[in-house]
């Protein structure tokens, strides 16, 4: 396994990066930003003779885990870590704000980005009632209330059911976890739901192909209940792509929640930044209907108001990763109360910024 890091100006320009210098195999396992206002990344690619290694069941895996345990503690760590020492009262040494807290910038800032009223109203109340004086810290302690982190850990992983409405990034999503778990030298298997929808399926083969694992297909209930079983018995991940739906609907929520209560099968949300905060709030919520406990937000590189995000993030659901690319590569990142109030807070001064020049 190789691994590098890299250091661009924004995510567009380091997945450029990677795939330049490591080719359209390499993820991304981790990223950060930087305190100069760019971005850190940490890809990995496997060699063509720990692929094959990959493939045999018995060979000890042991490359991946270093990798991980070698690895530097995050920005984002040192950051939380800053903030749970604050809010737990722990003395800091003095310095200045970078942006005081004001509650009336702050609603400005939450409704720049189409948050209902009455979660920005909510989210500015608790912030100043924190009493931190800095905007980010009071946003991260308002927003760390309500939002739970709970990213996915793909080696205990045994069937993750993907749902969500049309054009959320579902089979984008299996491919990526495929790819996560490949590099945990994982066994994998993508299994094909939607027969019927055009180019589904070829799609989702095309994404196998290229991370070199099997697909197959399942018409009905049943037949997903023995691949899912299959699965299990041989330690792979099933990845279970399925055709996008409303899930506010009751008739299509039915027929879905027959999916996700096979045995071992845990349904995972899938929902866009792009969509209407109220919108994906009302999607949160039946989803979870459904006896998901995770859901993860796509499209964060085509957003530039974070309604949604927030509102899902914040949705009683836990928030297991985002995206901000639409490329295998772009990998699945994680998002902290710290790291959702940074995006706020820098998204609205990016849109003020380029609403002056227009």
């Amino acid at each position: 396994m190789r691994l590098r890091t890299f250091l661009a100006k924004d995510m567009r320009d380091a997945l450029g990066q990677v795939r330049s210098e490591m080719g359209d195999d390499a993820v991304i396992i981790a990223s950060e930003k930087t305190k100069g206002g760019g971005i850190m990344v940490r890809a990995a690619v496997d060699e063509q003779d720990a692929v094959e290694r990959a493939l045999t069941p018995d060979e000890p895996v042991t490359a991946i885990e270093q990798a991980v345990e070698a690895a530097p503690p995050s920005l984002e760590d040192h950051f939380r870590g800053d903030l749970m020492k604050r809010l737990r009262g722990v003395p800091q040494s003095a310095k200045a704000p970078a942006a005081p807290f004001s509650r009336a910038e702050l609603l400005t800032v939450l409704r720049g980005h189409r948050l209902p009223d009455s979660l920005a109203h909510d989210f500015a109340k608790t912030a100043e009632n924190s009493g931190l004086q800095d905007m980010t810290l009071a946003l991260a302690c308002a927003l760390d209330r309500r939002m739970k982190t709970q990213p996915l850990d793909i080696s205990k992983a045994a069937a993750l059911l993907l749902v969500g409405p049309n054009g959320a990034g579902k089979t984008a999503i299996a491919a990526k976890i495929a790819a996560h778990a490949r590099l945990s030298h994982r066994h994998v298997l993508l299994i094909a739901t939607d027969i019927e929808g055009a180019g589904a399926v070829p799609r989702l083969e095309a994404f196998a192909g290229h991370l070199r694992i099997k697909v197959a297909a399942a018409e009905n209930a049943e037949a997903l209940t023995k691949l899912v079983a299959q699965c299990r018995e041989d330690n792979a991940l099933a990845i279970i792509d399925t055709a996008g739906f409303d899930p506010r609907n009751p008739k299509a929520r039915t027929a879905f929640s027959a999916l996700a209560m096979i045995d071992g099968v845990e349904a995972l949300g899938i929902v866009s930044a792009l969509g209407d905060a109220e919108e994906t709030a009302e999607i949160v919520s039946s989803i979870q209907m459904l006896g998901a406990q995770r859901i993860v937000v796509t499209q964060m590189d085509m957003a530039r108001r974070f309604g949604a995000l927030a509102a899902a993030a914040c949705g009683g659901l836990g928030l297991a990763h985002v995206t901000r690319s639409p490329f295998v590569a772009g990998g699945l990142e994680t998002l902290t109360p710290l790291s959702l109030a940074r995006t706020l807070l820098e998204g609205a001064a990016q849109n003020a910024d380029q609403g002056s020049t227009q």
